[in-house]
């Protein structure tokens, strides 16, 4: 009996690898033998080894919605543009919602670097070079952080 059965059928078989190996006599000498490796391959192989595979399985089932979460909880408590929070729009008119659907659409955002993407790079304006070169560059200084156009003008927008 190889590694290469045990490795392919041993782990196949329902019952471990005694499934599939030939039937021994009642009286045969390596009968205890037998059983003893029956047994203890089913137990870790079978139950054990494939318990550990399908825990980590499902514990990184289990991060990955963790992290899903997370992700959903911060996009719902402040702005993936600007990442000022909720509750700071909530105290003025118009509130989370609007800044997060008009002020700072992502969609928007998108469709502005596949405008650069598609523009010609010699038609670029100065702010379009400007973005294009940080986003050659994976850097995403561009973004707003921590500033909006209401926070600028907070001011006139409560008179």
């Amino acid at each position: 009996m190889s590694l290469d059965v045990l490795k392919k059928i041993g782990i196949r078989a329902g019952g471990g690898i005694g499934d599939e190996l030939d039937q021994i006599g009642a009286n045969d000498p390596i009968e205890y033998y037998r059983i003893i490796f029956d047994i203890t391959f089913f137990f870790f192989v079978i139950i054990i080894l494939l318990a550990i595979i399908q825990g980590l399985i499902i514990d990184a089932f289990g991060e990955l919605r963790n992290q899903l979460e997370q992700v959903k909880t911060d996009m719902e408590s402040a702005c993936f543009i600007c990442g000022i929070g909720k509750d700071y729009f909530d105290k003025i008119p118009q509130g989370f919602d609007n800044h997060v659907t008009k002020e700072h659409n992502f969609a928007n955002y998108l469709f502005f670097i596949m405008h650069l993407i598609n523009k010609s790079k010699t038609e670029y304006t100065g702010q379009e070079s400007y973005v294009w070169t940080l986003y050659q560059k994976r850097c995403w200084d561009f973004f707003p952080l921590g500033d909006c156009f209401r926070k600028q003008y907070e001011n006139e927008l409560t008179n």
